[in-house]
């Protein structure tokens, strides 16, 4: 990394700098969302305060902008982006912590649990580095940091007693509807129902069995579910990264000019526990591509 360059708020040595750059995320990023939706408060205002029925796209891609910017944008970016969802909750009147709150877990548990699902071999300690750094971003969000789950048993007691307040209401089912089926264009109606549709439905399966069964439909079991991950992000990650990396706003690509190409994510690199985790001040091992055939820990 190139030592006079801002790393930004998390770097290359985090365990975010290597997930987020993986396919999957748009898949747990829909997770997120059908998770989020459960929470009738939260929902709610979404529904009253935001375009979402009319702009849904566009609040999606502006979610993804944010999350692009906080992972490998300059520290001074990822404040900017921080400070404009602040003034955002304000002046809508949804920046009550309980509420942040859980859109901030959902969005963490769901980002890890299909990661780690599609085959990405994380260890525990790492999965708890990885919350524990989104601490950071939370503190983005207007929440403190001290308040927010910082360990992947914290993250469980968190969803074990915000449980009994959760039911699929009104809201949650138009978020639903919504995403089974989006608003297109009628040229891109066959992509809708040859691709979105299967993602829709994955990430959906990927919820825990308590979400489906508040929204009332079935899923795969877990392990089909699981299986069906590892094959989706096998196929995604043959998908050249550079190609997916140039797509708008090409977040990564700024950030590898910024800091040098030896700072390309890719989960493999979290296989060397040394240089990621125990160490992270070490410079990492550079293996060449990504890896496109993660398999399920054996």
């Amino acid at each position: 990394m190139r030592q006079d360059a801002d790393p930004g708020l998390f770097g290359p040595d985090s365990v975010t700098w290597q997930l987020h750059g993986d396919p999957v995320m748009w898949i747990a990023g829909v997770r997120a969302l059908y998770l989020q939706a459960l929470h009738p408060v939260a929902v709610r205002g979404v529904m009253i305060n935001s375009d979402f029925r009319k702009d849904a796209w566009g609040r999606l891609l502006r979610t993804a902008n944010f999350v692009g910017t906080i992972s490998y944008g300059s520290t001074d970016a990822a404040e900017a982006a921080g400070a404009r969802v602040r003034k955002i909750h304000r002046l809508l009147g949804v920046d009550d912590p309980e509420l942040l709150l859980w859109v901030h877990c959902a969005e963490v548990d769901s980002y890890l649990s299909v990661v780690r699902r599609s085959g990405i071999p994380l260890t525990d300690a790492q999965a708890d580095r990885y919350i524990d750094e989104h601490r950071a971003s939370a503190r983005l969000v207007g929440l403190d940091p001290r308040e927010v789950p910082a360990t992947a048993g914290e993250l469980a007691d968190y969803f074990d007693d915000v449980r009994p307040r959760l039911a699929a209401g009104e809201d949650a089912r138009t978020v639903d509807a919504f995403l089974r089926r989006p608003p297109v264009k009628p040229a891109l109606r066959p992509a809708r129902e040859i691709v979105w549709r299967r993602i829709a439905a994955l990430a959906y399966g990927a919820l825990p069995p308590y979400a489906h069964a508040l929204y009332g439909r079935p899923a795969p079991p877990p392990d089909t579910v699981t299986h069906q991950l590892t094959v989706a992000g096998n196929l995604l990650r043959c998908i050249p990264a550079r190609m997916r990396w140039r797509l708008p706003p090409g977040h990564i690509l700024n950030a590898m000019a910024r800091l040098g190409p030896a700072t390309r994510p890719a989960p493999y690199k979290l296989r060397s526990q040394t240089a990621i985790l125990d160490e992270p001040g070490r410079a990492q091992r550079i293996d060449g591509g990504d890896s496109t055939r993660w398999r399920k820990p054996g």
